[in-house]
């Protein structure tokens, strides 16, 4: 479920999904920087190549990378709140938007699953839904809009990330 709210003072962008991973796995795929490499982004639409995060309270983060047109983009921040695995929050500066500070909170929910199909076997055990709230766009309604397209495609590449069993090494492969 996703919305995309706007009031008279505040713009802020809202959404959650479901991610079949215990909220600890999910906390550690969005701080940890060489796991971040691995999921954010598509060759298609935007691919980021460095991720750097000092993952204290006033500690920074930074994602840089290249949209497929050849643009290169930055995001970065600095940490507010870190409550794993369950809170984090930060602000947000993008290239595209490079005047405005906003606030992004992730909030990141255990659910008990019983019987829950991703791909792969049948599953039981704890998921994790997700909540982002992202705020701070101002009259800026058309940011808040790109933005709330860039949450869908940012967590449906986590929920693919973390829901896709990784392939085992070659030597445990048959031939």
């Amino acid at each position: 479920m996703a919305t995309l709210a706007n009031a008279a003072d505040r713009d802020v962008v809202s959404t959650e999904l479901f991610i079949a991973a215990p909220p600890a796995r999910v906390f550690q795929a969005i701080t940890d920087p060489a796991q971040m490499l691995r999921w954010w982004g598509r060759q298609d639409h935007c691919r980021t190549e460095e991720c750097k995060a000092d993952l204290r309270v006033g500690g920074t983060w930074s994602n840089r990378g290249v949209k497929a047109d050849g643009t290169a983009f930055r995001i970065e921040g600095e940490y507010l709140e870190i409550n794993p695995p369950g809170l984090l929050v930060h602000t947000w500066r993008s290239s595209s938007m490079a005047s405005v500070e906003t606030v992004v909170r992730w909030e990141l929910e255990a659910q008990t699953v019983h019987g829950l199909y991703a791909s792969g076997p049948h599953r039981a055990g704890t998921g994790t839904l997700v909540r982002i709230r992202h705020q701070g766009f101002g009259a800026n309604t058309a940011a808040a809009a790109d933005h709330y397209r860039g949450w869908q495609q940012v967590l449906g590449w986590l929920r693919v990330f973390l829901e896709t069993p990784a392939e085992p090494p070659a030597s445990l492969r048959g031939s």
